[in-house]
């Protein structure tokens, strides 16, 4: 019995199975190294010399090792530190308040008896046709809610996307109304609804729309650029951009002929690529380190509604 039971588990592939499994392993095995190549040259490229990427440019494997850009980048933590501890915050903050806000408006928009679903679903589909634009965002944000230098500058821009909606919205219209129903006579509100039976069935969702959140306020800083002076109220990614932006601008200015001061001759003594590729890897590092936990919940999230059936 043992044997037979072992040889109905076997199910032998056919040769035109096989071929398509080894030619999706070898499409996806590109993909992956031609994915992977950029970003192993960009760890080489920190851990390189200047003069070495100077001579030889980017490689994948570092002609001459050191250490300085990463000495550069940590000469003064704090300012690493307090980078991190904004976005850090804005990122948690953002995605729990994110989802929260995503589930309920994708709870309302599929509940058949409001009678409005209709009208506020196509409220929110015509934003991703037209915006107001940049000059009405910076006014609104500037002088009618008075936020500059605020986190909240940096918050609400990323707080809701329509695209989002769709995705959660996509997942709750496949829950049967019946476990709604059923919640209902056993006396329980609109809230504990979507917070004790809602929310616990969808959790593939709330890991997709999760990593997109996160993602779009980790690698955020248009908004800071925009609405925030104080540099002690930076994040990551907008610290990044400002310090190749200052190199650049110095090396400009002495192209230019114009005298300079002792602190622009240190800035300019920096290491200038070699520096991109340290800071991109410390900003990058964490957020990539967080992927492979919620992979399996993005894969099954991001296919909802593909096969129909």
């Amino acid at each position: 019995m043992k044997k037979e039971a072992k040889h109905l588990g076997k199910v032998k592939m056919g040769k035109d199975v096989v071929a398509l499994h080894l030619i999706a392993y070898v499409f996806c095995g590109v993909m992956a190294i031609v994915c992977l190549v950029p970003f192993l040259m960009v760890v080489s490229g920190s851990v390189s010399s200047e003069a070495s990427i100077a001579d030889f440019g980017f490689s994948i494997w570092p002609h001459e090792f050191s250490w300085e850009a990463y000495g550069t980048v940590f000469k003064e933590p704090m300012v690493i530190v307090r980078a991190y501890g904004v976005t850090i915050g804005l990122t948690v903050a953002g995605t729990m308040i994110g989802l929260v806000v995503s589930v309920m408006t994708a709870y309302v928009l599929c509940r058949k008896d409001f009678e409005w679903r209709n009208a506020f679903s196509f409220f929110f589909y015509f934003t991703t046709l037209f915006n107001g634009g940049l000059v009405p965002t910076y006014i609104l944000y500037m002088n009618t809610l008075n936020l500059g230098n605020t986190y909240l500058a940096m918050l609400l821009p990323l707080l809701f996307s329509v695209y989002n909606l769709l995705i959660m919205k996509s997942y709750i219209t496949s829950i049967p109304d019946s476990l709604v129903d059923a919640a209902k006579m056993d006396g329980c509100s609109e809230i504990k609804i979507m917070f004790l039976v809602i929310m616990p069935l969808i959790k593939p969702a709330l890991a997709t729309v999760g990593l997109l959140i996160a993602l779009a306020y980790w690698n955020s800083w248009y908004h800071a650029m925009l609405f925030i002076t104080e540099d002690e109220m930076f994040p990551l990614q907008y610290f990044l951009y400002d310090t190749v932006n200052n190199i650049e601008a110095y090396k400009r200015l002495i192209a230019s002929g114009a005298s300079i001061s002792s602190d622009v001759s240190s800035a300019l003594a920096m290491p200038s690529q070699t520096l991109k590729m340290a800071l991109t890897v410390v900003v990058t590092g964490p957020i990539i380190f967080a992927y492979p936990f919620v992979q399996k919940y993005f894969v099954q999230g991001i296919t909802i509604g593909a096969v129909k059936g």
